[in-house]
């Protein structure tokens, strides 16, 4: 249970500014984590930080426990002598405010390449002990990350049951030779991993310094075309020949006659269960060590899950399935003094996931966008928030604020007038000032609320195969006035941290 008011931002890191045409964990990073400390804040939250997937999205990740290589700060790597400053000329075709992952990614993949290929040819022992010592500690999941990287480049992207058999049934002799014949392609990944494990943890150590906690976002499934799901099948329900058996979904509803099929392997929960949810624990440990919190992405999937025949097209002709409720969140509580957990129960949530989440003390999630469709008995209105609550303007699935009022219907506007008892509203300060004034223990605000950003600025369109996941901000657009204005919404309503260095800069002009 979170009990102290506090504030922050949502924002993914590929979302700074930066020069090599997205985010990254560089100079920027902490830079922000200090415009988060001079505005009174204490979150930042980030999507999944996991390698991107398909349409590049952070939630179709190749493996639930590594970094995403691509956020690795390449001047980082340019200090520690491992590229040149030819290495770190952009790209003239980067764009500032829009990520273009066909373009910064092989930039991004050839530069690591080239300070892998320095680092291994280097003297610096006390780095590569560093590295020893990371692939040491990591090597359950590190090892066969490491491989499947390495497989799905020799095959061309080509997914991992289209693989020669030897390397889809993961024969023990064709992997031993892979090692000694790849040993160099296969060290570079885990290269990436360790500069990333290494530019994380300099990150949270800054920020925590700061009184800036992270909050990171674990996704329930994991993609099929995932080292999970190659290295460990007998944890997911495929067929005899490797592929998904049913795939995860959700069934049709006000938003989608058909529903959405999202396509995700389903978990063999009765396996899971033998082997103590050693899989799951040894997830969740991951990700609250890079984390303060983590939000666990359609938690009502512990509950009861959608489930759907592989062969099907929609979601419609699919059933709900017993998830294993309590008894997995039992092991989380045996293997953790705490947890740290927010649950995401938006959507269709019945009792049972209620009571899941609240027999565990967890917070849910409340989005004030969904609040005007009806009366004032809608669950998304400020007057019904409980205090373990977190709760958003709008997510990454959301619209910006600007941009939901400026399709919001006649009555959503018409309730909202009269909700905020204004003739006018000040979007999105006034949303962003009843949701801050609310009983919820947090709030969390998008980036693009704080910059007063219409709707084009949004991150994600849900059920839009392209043009997602591409947004940046940069600082020229962070007024002072907005700043200013933001930390006072906070101070006003007791959400600042307190100082914990003299000479704080914090903008706390009202007590």
């Amino acid at each position: 249970m979170i009990k102290d008011r506090a504030s922050g931002i949502l924002l993914h890191p590929t979302s700074l500014p930066g020069p090599f045409g997205a985010g990254d964990l560089g100079a920027n990073a902490y830079l922000f984590v200090d415009w988060l400390k001079g505005a009174g804040q204490t979150y930042w939250q980030v999507l999944p930080l996991g390698e991107i997937g398909p349409g590049n999205s952070p939630y179709m990740s190749s493996s639930a426990f590594a970094g995403n290589v691509l956020l690795i700060d390449l001047q980082d790597l340019a200090t520690q002598g491992w590229l040149t400053a030819e290495d770190l000329i952009p790209d003239p075709g980067f764009c500032a405010d829009r990520v273009d992952f066909s373009l910064q990614a092989p930039f991004r993949l050839e530069r690591l390449r080239r300070a892998a290929r320095q680092f291994f040819a280097s003297s610096q022992s006390s780095m590569h002990e560093a590295y020893a010592d990371f692939c040491l500690a990591e090597c359950e999941w590190l090892e066969d990350y490491a491989r499947f990287m390495t497989i799905l480049e020799q095959q061309e992207g080509r997914g991992w049951n289209e693989w020669p058999e030897v390397y889809a049934r993961r024969s023990p002799h064709a992997l031993a030779v892979l090692d000694e014949v790849s040993q160099v392609k296969i060290s570079f990944w885990k290269f990436c991993q360790w500069c990333f494990s290494r530019q994380w943890a300099q990150l949270k150590s800054y920020a925590n310094g700061r009184g800036i906690k992270l909050v990171g976002d674990v996704p329930i499934f994991v993609a099929f075309q995932s080292a999970d799901v190659w290295a460990h099948p007998e944890l997911f329900e495929l067929d005899e020949s490797g592929c998904p058996s049913v795939v995860a979904g959700v069934p049709p509803d006000y938003f989608s006659e058909t529903g959405q099929l999202w396509g995700n392997p389903l978990y063999r929960w009765d396996v899971h269960e033998r082997t103590g949810y050693a899989w799951w624990i040894k997830r969740l440990a991951s990700a609250l060590s890079s984390f303060d919190q983590v939000r666990i992405d359609h938690f009502r999937g512990f509950a009861a899950y959608w489930e759907v025949p592989a062969s099907e097209s929609t979601a419609i002709n699919g059933r709900w399935v017993q998830g294993p409720g309590a008894k997995l969140f039992d092991a989380f509580a045996k293997a953790f003094t705490e947890l740290p957990i927010i649950a995401e129960d938006l959507g269709v949530i019945t009792p049972d996931v209620a009571q899941l989440r609240d027999q565990f003390n967890l917070p849910g999630m409340r989005i004030l966008q969904f609040a005007f469709g009806d009366d004032s008995r809608n669950a998304f209105l400020p007057h019904n928030y409980i205090a373990n609550t977190i709760a958003y303007t709008g997510t990454h699935d959301n619209d910006t604020t600007l941009g939901w009022w400026n399709t919001a219907s006649a009555h959503e506007r018409q309730f909202a007038h009269a909700y905020f008892d204004k003739a006018s509203i000040d979007v999105p300060w006034d949303m962003m000032s009843a949701l801050s004034a609310s009983v919820a223990n947090t709030v969390i605000f998008p980036m693009q609320d704080v910059l007063c950003l219409s709707g084009e600025h949004r991150m994600n369109y849900p059920g839009r195969a392209e043009g997602n996941w591409e947004w940046r901000f940069t600082w020229e657009q962070v007024q002072p006035w907005q700043t200013i204005r933001f930390a006072n919404i906070t101070a006003c309503n007791k959400r600042n941290p307190p100082c914990i260095d003299a000479g704080c800069e914090c903008l706390e002009t009202l007590g």
